[in-house]
């Protein structure tokens, strides 16, 4: 990362650099595969496939098993999705969940700290996993907005995007958003800001550019030449 001072220079117009969470800042996929499976199994449902479970990633609870168990009525969608919500809060207060954090994001979070730069996350999680995630992996402190699925509408609504950047006092054209999946692009583009994909995640990058990525990078060291780039653009 660069030297702080030179900083703002590199990010250009950007101000607020919203960033998703499972698939872009940890690798949380196994622990979510894992989590349909049993739940779907407890009622005697075959789990979807785990390419499925992956790509609904993002999603809000609901959204997800709407999309995952799509000949299942609301009942059964209200159980599931109950279901899956108490297991992981069982397996956060059992500190059983693993969700790593992927390489080079802590060096880049860490190197995007300045005064005038703001840090948000928009993510399909509730808020008190992400908080739990946040606190586990001693990041709590380098956000200044949280927008979760459970306090917003979901993906892909600019919503939670739209409300980081008003919480921040930023607008649109300072602001992108930092995501794996079609629906964080789809987000980004509603909004009015810019997207950037990040390619180690859960949807393929053509996919990312064919929902509107402005780019998709490899490595989070990327992410700043990126900026750079699309602000002068």
């Amino acid at each position: 990362m660069s030297d702080p001072s030179d900083l703002l220079r590199q990010l250009g117009r950007f101000r607020l650099i919203v960033f998703d969470c499972d698939g872009t800042l940890v690798d949380s996929q196994h622990n979510i595969i894992a989590a349909v499976e049993r739940v779907w199994r407890s009622i005697d449902m075959q789990p979807p496939s785990a390419d499925l479970i992956r790509r609904q990633v993002g999603l809000s609870v609901e959204a997800a098993i709407a999309r995952m168990a799509p000949d299942a009525d609301a009942v059964v969608h209200r159980r599931l999705g109950e279901a899956f919500l108490a297991l992981k809060a069982q397996l956060q207060a059992e500190h059983r969940l693993e969700e790593p954090l992927y390489p080079g994001i802590r060096d880049l979070i860490h190197g995007l700290d300045h005064p005038e730069l703001f840090l948000g996350i928009a993510t399909g999680k509730g808020r008190a996993a992400l908080d739990y995630t946040l606190q586990k992996q001693q990041l709590a402190d380098r956000f200044h907005t949280l927008q979760t699925a459970d306090r917003c509408r979901g993906k892909p609504d600019p919503e939670m995007m739209l409300k980081a950047i008003d919480e921040t006092g930023m607008q649109p054209h300072q602001s992108v958003m930092i995501g794996d999946t079609s629906f964080d692009m789809e987000m980004a583009r509603a909004a009015g800001a810019t997207a950037v994909g990040v390619a180690w995640g859960y949807h393929q990058a053509e996919e990312l550019r064919q929902a509107g990525a402005h780019a998709v990078i490899d490595h989070p060291s990327q992410l700043t030449g990126w900026l750079s780039r699309l602000s002068a653009a």
